[in-house]
């Protein structure tokens, strides 16, 4: 029998029991879409935070005093906790010059730069606000910031009463905005506005400037009043993102001999946003597929009730199977027939399943990753994963309808014409 004319059998099988039929598709459509839904919402997440993570420069490390410990959540390098849980700070003791002058020896190092943070107090158009203000060194800071202008220029080696504006403070901390080139007071020192950033501008190990005021070091060390060796964090960029953990590695052995301190005692953080990225993606991961797994249960279901109609089907169509045989129906003619029907029913299930997967996962993850999307980003869900969502269910189709199939092959015709 050629498979167009199997194919046309099968099809009528499907369309003279609709309800039946309809009924063992919707079984396949939730199974289908959950899955789908939550596979693309897993995707599209981790797409978003490579979106994210990436504009805060994969060369570079971050340096920070304190030691995080925590029952939960992820592990900086060296094998310390930071994130969720009940989280306890080892007591922290000030990076200084010393630190940056051991680090200059570690291989694969191209900028080792330190920053100072504090608040003060700013004044513009008779208006006072708490700032955040941070003191960086201005050729360091410009190689190493992924930040971007709104207006105006970078910090200069010869600026001193000059600052860079967060794009929040220009626009909104006060009610009339700062322009480029207008004069603000900070804790009394006159500065002149030399540029503005651009909002969401993220900086040397993913810091955001948005709510910030960034200053020559030296100048902001006079103005927080802090000393002369002492820095909040230690900026790293390395000279190959590919070797950023092995960086990473050398930044951790150098530190630990030269501060005398141990796994147990250590009195700093590393941090860098492949790690992160790292350690996020691989907990999304997990997570999307256990969720996924969960989902696929009802496919399960979906299978059970394929076989249910099918075993259903064969018995109905007893007779005809005889008719088929006694006319020359080979046994492999009655199984592809079969095969197809359930096939049907299992990509009939999968196309809807996937659409509505497809268009569940869109519109919860559609808002988060709107901005990416509209600059040219790709799909919520991927062809691949529509691919994967209709094959699985033709192929739940096929295998529910396996053992069916193959008893309505071996019915012998004389008692397949009997039966009633």
């Amino acid at each position: 029998m050629k498979p167009s004319k199997s194919f046309k059998l099968a099809l009528n099988i499907l369309r003279h029991s609709k309800l039946r039929s309809w009924l063992t598709i919707t079984g396949i459509i939730i199974g289908v879409a959950a899955v789908v839904a939550i596979m693309s919402m897993g995707e599209g997440m981790q797409q978003e935070l490579q979106s994210r993570l990436g504009g805060l420069g994969a060369d570079i490390i971050t340096i920070s005093p304190g030691a995080s410990r925590a029952m939960g959540g992820f592990r900086d390098f060296g094998g310390e906790s930071l994130g969720a849980g009940s989280t306890s700070v080892q007591e922290s003791k000030n990076l200084t010059i010393r630190d940056i002058q051991a680090l200059r020896s570690v291989d694969n190092l191209k900028i080792v730069t330190g920053t100072i943070s504090g608040r003060g107090e700013v004044y513009y158009l008779a208006e006072k606000a708490t700032v955040s203000i941070t003191g960086v060194e201005p050729v360091a800071w410009n190689e190493i910031t992924t930040a971007t202008l709104s207006s105006g220029r970078f910090l200069t080696a010869g600026d001193f009463n000059s600052v860079l504006l967060g794009s929040r403070v220009a626009a909104r901390m006060f009610k009339q905005p700062i322009a480029v080139n207008r004069m603000i007071t900070i804790e009394g020192v006159n500065f002149k506005v030399v540029g503005i950033l651009n909002e969401s501008g993220t900086g040397m190990g993913g810091q955001g400037y948005d709510n910030s005021i960034i200053m020559p070091i030296e100048t902001a060390r006079s103005i927080l009043e802090t000393g002369n060796e002492k820095f909040d964090s230690i900026i790293v960029k390395a000279s190959d993102a590919g070797l950023v953990t092995e960086t990473m590695s050398g930044i951790d052995e150098r530190l630990m001999l030269t501060r005398h301190v141990t796994n147990r005692t250590k009195d700093y953080s590393i941090t860098s946003a492949v790690a992160m990225q790292e350690t996020i993606s691989s907990t999304m991961e997990t997570m999307t597929n256990f969720l996924a797994a969960i989902a696929a249960v009802s496919l399960l279901v979906g299978a059970i009730g394929i076989a249910n109609t099918m075993f259903t089907t064969v018995l109905e169509r007893t007779k005809q199977i005889g008719i088929m045989k006694a006319i020359g129906a080979k046994n492999r003619d009655i199984m592809t027939i079969f095969l197809m029907n359930s096939a049907l029913v299992g990509f009939v299930g999968g196309a809807i399943g996937v659409a509505i997967g497809s268009v569940a996962s869109t519109v919860i993850v559609l808002p988060m990753m709107a901005g990416r999307m509209m600059s040219g980003g790709g799909n919520v869900v991927s062809p691949q994963l529509m691919l994967f969502g209709l094959s699985i269910a033709v192929g739940i189709g096929i295998l529910a309808g396996l053992i069916p199939a193959y008893r309505a092959s071996k019915l012998k015709p004389v008692d397949a014409l009997r039966y009633e």
